[in-house]
């Protein structure tokens, strides 16, 4: 037996991101209200960045304070930064900030006559509240978190549902419907049986089924249904709760001059980078390497976010100007000319990879000139043959939307109905591919959509 040591060499390829690949990577898939919280951030932290000209400040910097401020702050890479008499001041310092349903539900109860113990349980109710307006927390648990009777929270609870939006604090799906219809004066107790016993059966449209149980005329539980379904489930719909994305900004604004479409690229809503012109002086003329150090990689990080920045916006102007081409019907004449178009075609045509594409178009809008922002991702669809060629899936689910409002509501379409209508306007298409297009666009089956 032999002991010893092989040495072999091997060859193999490896893609190493380094931390500026990623972020240009993560630059490329922001929304441009997200690239502008990100610029702003940058602009806080790094002290040799700076969103306009400001040469005319350059006297007011006095340049040895500058020095030992970098000296005194060169391993903190945070908010502090040294200002001229004129501090910068962020873009999204003018955005307004949305209302909170909290907000606007803390506001009705300061003009509320009350004591202060059922002020401060309102307060804390509020804050309790979840992204749909629910009361999450047992009553009891919240009394004895407030060291108080548990009669004392109910009162205050009953106070927080007395307040605009109706069914607001609710603690479930049937108490936030009901007071609502307490709300709305709806007296009839049949209604409330059918909101505590057979919501499940409602949302089946099991109708004959309520009907035998309560020994109701059909007609009557339909009405009782209708009445149902103008309740809001959600009370919290129509304010900000912090789940949704508050800002829409469109990336780009096509224009329309006679036949001709003209990309406007959205770049009045960034701030205009450059590097202060005082630390490239600093790298010229200081001669403490501590200092030169730390201002080159800052120069560095900055000169690469405003590269990415404009590597972004090519990309992009790019991936729409390709899309521009290809949808040029749908932007002249409409929707129903929307052509199948998927990323691979677009990637193809640019000679980019379609990881790239995919990350160009993530929560990117366009304005059209119908005046409507769209989102970027819309104008890619699949494709299904009809007689004239391929037809798009956006299409197609017009189709059967257009199919099923016209339908008799009394005996409405099954999806192989719908799938043979189809078929006889030389659409092929499968029942399955019709029940999964209906589903996407939260339609109800037949049987759910039958009414009385």
């Amino acid at each position: 037996m032999s002991l010893g040591f092989d040495l072999k060499l091997s060859m193999e390829q490896k893609l190493v991101m380094t931390m500026e690949m990623q972020l240009s990577v993560k630059l490329l898939q922001m929304s441009t209200y997200d690239l502008l919280t990100h610029i702003n951030k940058e602009l806080e932290e790094n002290v040799t960045l700076e969103a306009k000209n400001n040469d005319d400040n350059e006297s007011d910097i006095e340049f040895k304070k500058l020095i030992d401020f970098l000296k005194n702050n060169n391993t903190d890479s945070s908010s502090k930064e040294y200002k001229g008499n004129d501090e910068e001041v962020s873009p999204l310092n003018f955005v307004e900030a949305k209302k909170s349903l909290k907000d606007y539900l803390k506001e009705q109860v300061i003009d509320l006559e009350i004591n202060k113990v059922e002020k401060k349980l309102c307060y804390y109710l509020i804050e309790d509240l979840n992204s749909s307006g629910y009361i999450e927390d047992d009553l009891s648990y919240i009394a004895n978190k407030n060291n108080c009777d548990i009669r004392v929270v109910e009162k205050a609870l009953s106070i927080i549902q007395s307040l605009e939006p109706i069914g607001i604090g609710a603690r479930n799906l049937r108490e936030c419907l009901k007071i609502q219809l307490i709300r709305k004066n709806i007296e009839d107790e049949n209604i409330y049986i059918i909101i505590d016993k057979y919501l499940e059966e409602v949302s089946k449209a099991k109708y004959s089924y309520i009907a035998k149980e309560l020994n109701l005329d059909l007609n009557k539980v339909q009405k009782y249904v209708d009445i149902i379904k103008t309740l809001e489930p959600k009370p919290s719909r129509g304010f900000f709760t912090g789940d949704e994305t508050s800002y829409i900004i469109p990336d780009a604004i096509i224009k329309r001059i006679e036949d001709e479409f003209v990309i406007v690229m959205n770049d009045s809503v960034l701030p205009k980078l450059n590097i202060n012109s005082t630390y490239s002086e600093i790298i010229s003329t200081c001669e403490e390497k501590e200092v030169v150090d730390y201002v080159k990689e800052k120069v560095n990080k900055a000169m690469f976010l405003i590269k990415s920045i404009e590597s972004r916006r090519q990309t992009l102007y790019s991936v729409i100007s390709n899309i521009l081409e290809i949808q040029n019907e749908y932007f002249l004449y409409g929707e129903d000319y929307l052509k199948p178009l998927t990323i691979k075609t677009v990637a193809d045509n640019l000679k980019f990879h379609e990881s790239t594409v995919s990350r160009a178009i993530k929560d990117k809008y366009i304005a059209i000139p119908s005046g409507r922002v769209v989102r970027i991702k819309d104008f890619f669809t699949n494709s299904l043959t009809g007689n004239d060629g391929e037809v798009s899936t956006y299409n197609i689910k017009r189709r059967i939307i257009s199919i099923i409002e016209n339908e008799d509501k009394k005996k409405p379409l099954s999806d192989s109905a719908i799938c043979n209508i189809l078929k006889n306007e030389g659409i092929e298409i499968s029942r399955r591919t019709i029940a999964k297009y209906r589903d996407e666009l939260n339609i109800l089956s037949s049987a759910q959509r039958k009414r009385v």
